[in-house]
């Protein structure tokens, strides 16, 4: 008797990343040059990170084809890890080296983790009663996070209303997604390698030693990264 071959079970998941969003704009000459000079001061924000290039601002005239790939090439040669492009049609792709990127991208693209879940019907704050460890990453669209202890250099707290840490701050915090200008981050102990509100940021280098160890708040005004002690 006939019996089918034994195949090792396939087993397929579906699993949802958090990737940065570029919109290169005309002329790309300078708009590199304002993308180095964010690279210089903190390179580590697209450090490992998945990035889709939006070319809509880019697309348009017969020139469209040659501005697409040189925007993608230059963003490679950054070391960006571009996965795939939004606001450029696939025939501007086609028959170049680009070809292969995805130009619909399904879902929401954000980073999954255990602390809780950011529907939109779920709870608007999440609290985490432990230490952020180095490499993890604390994603809550939904709202507040409060992290009950320190997030340590190499992780970061993803938030879309403010975030607290009840601890040092030393790896990355980025608040805003959602409540954008209206989102703060506060911390016990300001050590951190980011902050960001609302897409604005600031580095280490930017705020200098007067304020490391502090007791910090940092909001947007005005399109500007302010950091403040609180004592």
């Amino acid at each position: 008797m006939f019996e089918p071959a034994q195949f090792p079970r396939v087993r397929v998941r579906g699993r949802n990343f958090m990737a940065l969003i570029v919109e290169p704009e005309a002329p790309l000459g300078d708009w590199f040059a304002a993308l180095d000079r964010h690279l210089q001061r903190a390179a580590v924000f697209f450090a490992d990170r998945p990035v889709v290039a939006d070319l809509a601002r880019i697309v348009g005239g017969e020139t469209a084809q040659g501005l697409v790939v040189e925007a993608l090439d230059e963003l490679a040669r950054r070391n960006l890890r571009v996965i795939g492009v939004e606001g450029a049609e696939p025939s501007l792709l086609a028959k170049t080296r680009w070809g292969h990127l995805p130009t619909v991208l399904h879902g929401a693209l954000r980073e999954e983790t255990d602390a809780g879940e950011s529907q939109a019907d779920g709870p608007q704050a999440l609290l985490v009663e432990r230490p952020v460890r180095s490499g993890e990453s604390i994603y809550f669209e939904a709202g507040d996070v409060t992290v009950v202890g320190s997030v340590a250099s190499g992780a970061e707290v993803i938030a879309g209303g403010s975030i607290h840490v009840y601890g040092a701050l030393r790896g990355r915090a980025i608040a805003g997604l959602k409540t954008g200008d209206a989102a703060r981050i506060f911390c016990r102990r300001l050590d951190a390698e980011l902050l960001a509100v609302n897409g604005v940021y600031r580095t280490a280098e930017d705020w200098g030693e007067s304020l490391r160890d502090s007791a910090v708040q940092a909001w947007c005004d005005r399109g500007m990264l302010r950091v403040l002690a609180l004592d």
